[in-house]
């Protein structure tokens, strides 16, 4: 695969936008889905219905072979990159604004490189140090000062957004694994088959959990929409970013998606965005492009982080 891409900007410009609005909000939709069916069922939920979308394409495209072949890891990767950090984050977004979430959110390629590094011993010069102290510095400040949102348990501020970093850092853990144990692998079976073991991961606890109050409508068509354009149609989205665009160049949505999700939870949440808020934010973008290679010298040639 081409790290720069194989075809011109105007080709998939588009689909970048796209793909940086859906995971955007992803963040909304799981508050509007956690608010009445709580966090592991809203997550089992959007795991469950994302597997039964993508089935069917993965059944057409040819793919079931490779699935069989590999299921266990590729199983293993949705309980590391979906089931455990979709559950953290929704409950995260009941106690911290969705913009914060989404910020926080932009720390994956920083505990990316981190694991790389401690893991795959990918080499991590002063620069990407730099830019990992950096980023970590900006999570710190932001931690100060989180923005309180309306109807929002405000008491467990700082487990929320605990929460927020142990979920990125399981993202960070599953792009490693992913590229020791998932390459060659076609990407639609990955997805496919990873929704599918979230959904076994999450079965139990999401029949545990059920709301004893059926929810309405609006928290149901929260989840459809993040289980079918949030997370089925966004993986595919990103794997042909992937293809079209180079790994480097996908990665960069992370740097967008909080644009979106701050916009929409001020439209439509009523979410305050503070100068101090897009300050911080402004920091941990700059340190994880530093901290993954995105901005390197010359002299200093750093391979493009990936995400599962």
């Amino acid at each position: 695969m081409n790290s720069q891409g194989t075809q011109p900007v105007s080709t998939w410009i588009g689909e970048f936008v796209l793909l940086a609005a859906l995971w955007g909000a992803s963040f909304l939709f799981m508050r509007l889905g956690a608010a009445e069916f709580g966090p592991l069922p809203m997550a089992g939920l959007r795991v469950t219905l994302a597997t039964l979308f993508l089935w069917p394409i993965m059944l057409r495209q040819g793919h079931w072979p490779a699935l069989r072949k590999h299921w266990r890891p590729i199983l293993l990767a949705g309980v590391l990159n979906s089931a455990i950090p979709f559950a953290l984050f929704a409950w995260a977004v009941m106690h911290i604004t969705t913009g914060m979430t989404s910020i926080l959110n932009a720390t994956v390629p920083l505990f990316g490189a981190l694991v790389a590094w401690i893991w795959l011993g990918d080499r991590i010069n002063r620069l990407r140090w730099l830019g990992l102290a950096l980023g970590f510095v900006g999570v710190a400040l932001l931690t100060l000062r989180a923005p309180v949102g309306s109807g929002l348990k405000t008491e467990h501020t700082a487990w929320a957004i605990a929460a927020c970093l142990v979920a990125s850092s399981f993202y960070g853990v599953s792009a490693s694994f992913a590229r020791r144990h998932l390459t060659g692998i076609p990407p639609l079976a990955t997805a496919t088959g990873s929704q599918l073991g979230a959904a076994l991961a999450l079965a139990l606890p999401t029949l545990w959990l059920w709301p004893t109050q059926m929810p309405g409508p609006s928290a149901w068509a929260a989840i459809v929409a993040i289980a079918v354009f949030c997370t089925g149609i966004a993986y595919i989205l990103y794997f042909r970013l992937i293809v079209h665009a180079g790994p480097s160049r996908a990665l960069a949505v992370t740097f967008i998606t909080p644009v979106f999700a701050v916009l929409y939870g001020a439209l439509f949440l009523g979410e305050t965005v503070t100068p101090w808020m897009i300050g911080c934010a402004l920091v941990i973008v700059c340190g994880t492009m530093l901290s993954t290679g995105l901005i390197r010298t010359r002299r200093s040639p750093a391979t493009p982080p990936e995400r599962a």
